[in-house]
C-alpha cells in the first residue's frame, strides 16, 4: 500500500523530511506553535513531502497542518485583473497574483493563540485555472506553510544593476524586452511575501529549501503532475498552459537572482535530482559552525535556467 510517507524518496526522508520533523518537534511540544517555511520549485514534490511529514508527525502525537500560498491565490475575477497584461499569459503563480496579506493575518491569530483557518484553493476548478473553494478549520500543534517563491527577496533598487551583472555570464536566460519591463513589477510585489519566507521578521521559524539540480526540470515535473490529474480525471492544462506556468516562475524571478541565494541563507537546504532524489543538504545554517555551505556554483544554475527559458 502507497502512502505519503512511502512514496517519497528515501533519501529526501531521511536527508530532509525526518530533519525537518525533528527541528519542529521540540518547539512543538513547548507550545511555541512553529510554523516552517518551505520553499521548491513547481513539480518538486513539495505537497507530497508535507503530507508525508503530516504523517510523520502524526506517529509522534503531533497534529501537523499544512498551508500553501497557493490556497492565497486571489480570487478568479481579482486574479484576472492582477495578471491582466503580463508577459505570460497566466492568470497565477507570478507575485501578485496571491493574497500574501491574508496568510499572513491567519498565521500571525494562530500564533497568538487563536485558530487556524486557512483559505482553500482548488486546481482543478475552470479548466485548470483554478479557484478558491472556501475555508478550512484545522487544529494544529506546528504548520508547514509551501510555496515556490517562499523566501525570495525583492531587490528594490538593486534589481537594474545586479541583472546588468548577470546578463554576461549566461544571466537568467534569454528574457524579451516585454519580460524584462515586467521584472520591476514582480520585485515589487514580492516585498510583501516577506513575513511568509523570511524567519528575521518573526512570523516563520525557519526557511527550508528543495532546490533542482538543474533548472530545466520543473517543466519536466509539472507536465508529468498534469498527466497524472488528467488519467484521474480532473480538469488539467495543455502543454502549452504547462509552459507558460513553469517559465512565469523562472522569468518572473529569474533563479540566479532569488532562488539560488537561498542556498546559503535557508536555514535547511537540500538539493533534489529528476527523480526528487536528495543529493546533498545542509541542515544547519550556512554560517553556524560545521555546516556545509551549497553554493549555486555547485550546479549548473545559470546556464540551465537560461536553457530552460530558451
Amino acid at each position: 500500500m502507497t502512502t505519503p510517507l512511502t512514496a517519497l524518496q528515501p533519501s529526501l526522508v531521511e536527508g530532509f523530511a525526518r530533519p525537518l520533523l525533528e527541528s519542529l518537534r521540540p518547539l512543538a511540544l513547548a507550545g511555541r506553535r512553529p510554523l516552517l517555511a518551505l520553499n521548491g520549485p513547481v513539480g518538486a514534490g513539495k505537497s507530497s513531502l508535507v503530507r508525508g511529514l503530516r504523517d510523520l508527525a502524526a506517529t509522534a502525537g503531533l497534529r501537523l497542518a499544512v498551508a500553501s500560498i497557493d490556497d492565497a491565490y486571489l480570487p478568479w475575477r481579482e486574479r484576472c485583473q492582477a495578471m491582466a497584461g503580463n508577459p505570460f499569459g497566466v492568470n497565477r503563480v507570478p507575485p501578485g497574483s496571491h493574497d500574501p496579506a491574508l496568510l499572513v493575518e491567519r498565521l500571525q491569530h494562530w500564533k497568538r493563540g487563536g485558530a487556524l483557518v486557512l483559505p482553500r484553493f482548488d486546481k482543478s476548478l475552470r479548466g485548470g485555472e483554478g479557484d478558491r473553494c472556501g475555508e478550512e478549520t484545522l487544529q494544529a500543534d506546528g504548520v508547514v506553510l509551501e510555496g515556490w517563491l517562499l523566501g525570495c527577496r525583492s531587490l528594490g533598487t538593486a534589481l537594474p544593476e545586479r541583472l546588468q551583472a548577470l546578463q554576461p555570464a549566461a544571466g537568467p536566460g534569454p528574457l524579451s524586452a516585454e519580460e524584462l519591463a515586467w521584472l520591476p513589477r514582480w520585485d515589487q510585489a514580492l516585498r510583501a511575501y516577506a513575513p511568509l519566507g523570511d524567519p528575521a521578521l518573526g512570523l516563520v521559524d525557519g526557511l527550508w529549501l528543495l532546490h533542482p539540480c538543474r533548472w530545466s526540470l520543473p517543466l519536466r515535473w509539472r507536465l508529468q503532475a498534469e498527466a497524472r490529474q488528467r488519467r484521474h480525471g480532473g480538469g488539467a492544462l495543455s502543454g502549452r498552459a504547462v509552459a507558460a506556468m513553469v517559465r512565469a516562475t523562472l522569468a518572473s524571478l529569474p533563479p540566479p537572482l532569488y532562488q539560488d541565494p537561498l542556498l546559503a541563507t535557508a536555514s535547511a537546504a537540500a538539493v533534489i535530482d529528476g527523480r526528487r532524489r536528495c543529493l546533498r543538504s545542509r541542515l544547519a545554517p550556512a554560517d553556524s559552525a560545521g555546516s556545509d555551505v551549497i553554493q549555486p556554483s555547485d550546479q549548473p544554475s545559470s546556464s540551465s535556467a537560461a536553457s530552460a527559458m530558451g
